[in-house]
């Protein structure tokens, strides 16, 4: 019998942990399946920190380091500059990046550090409880804004690719989403423009995800595919940001 399809041999062959409807399996399966493609299962390191993202290790099947909360991008310069010819990369959750973690990944985007972030912005902290992240939208409710974010008490969302666009060294940024298959074929394709562009050495790749989070939301996860796309999106547009030529 012919066959049509298989798994990804970089993926382990474990149960979830994560909540239904969470976008992270779908993150990992199209990261893993990029490093595969290339051949590069073996010459693959992956750093992740504190959160939700901190489970990778129990799915991605290659080298994973664990960092504390934040310092992933400190951790992975050291690793790739120590480790020239390997494909290293970051993944990263909202609350880790965009707060405690900020500083470490303006910086090395700044020096050009030549790894890649995978970005996980699904607007909450996921893991400690649903508070309100630097991502989470205006008017939306978290366990330490209850009534919903406002400007006066929080200010406004971080956006971070529009933020790390405006540093020469961060060469490939982009945004996207995983609200449905053509969605996520877009999402693969940026995976793996930016580890090309890792493994050519032009300096800080970076892909930001916009990912569900139906738990902490309180919505189902059809709900929260929707939100996504009507919410999220229209804060945080989806599309290239900074690119070389050629790519």
């Amino acid at each position: 019998m012919k066959t049509v399809f298989e798994p990804t041999r970089g993926m382990t062959k474990v149960d979830t942990s994560y909540c239904p409807g969470c976008s992270h399996g779908i993150a990992h399966r199209i990261i893993m399946e990029c490093l595969e493609e290339r051949g590069d299962l073996g010459n693959a390191i992956g750093v992740v920190p504190i959160g939700c993202s901190i489970n990778g290790h129990h799915f991605m099947n290659i080298d994973m380091c664990e960092s504390t909360h934040g310092r992933a991008p400190a951790i992975a310069t050291g690793i790739r500059r120590v480790q020239p010819d390997k494909i290293v990369f970051t993944y990263q959750g909202d609350g880790d990046l965009a707060s405690i973690g900020a500083g470490e990944i303006v910086h090395a985007a700044h020096r050009g550090e030549k790894f890649t972030t995978f970005f996980i912005n699904n607007g909450i902290y996921g893991m400690t409880g649903g508070q309100m992240a630097p991502t989470t939208l205006i008017g939306q409710r978290a366990t330490t804004c209850i009534d919903g974010r406002t400007v006066e008490q929080a200010g406004m969302p971080l956006r971070m690719c529009e933020l790390l666009a405006t540093i020469d060294c961060a060469v490939y940024v982009e945004r996207v989403i995983l609200n449905s298959p053509a969605n996520v074929r877009k999402a693969k394709k940026a995976v793996k423009t930016a580890l090309d562009i890792q493994q050519a050495g032009l300096g800080f790749t970076f892909v930001e995800f916009i990912s569900t989070c139906p738990t902490n939301w309180g919505l189902t996860p059809v709900e929260s595919l929707r939100w996504i796309e009507n919410e999220m999106a229209s804060y945080y547009p989806v599309g290239n940001f900074r690119k070389p030529e050629g790519y």
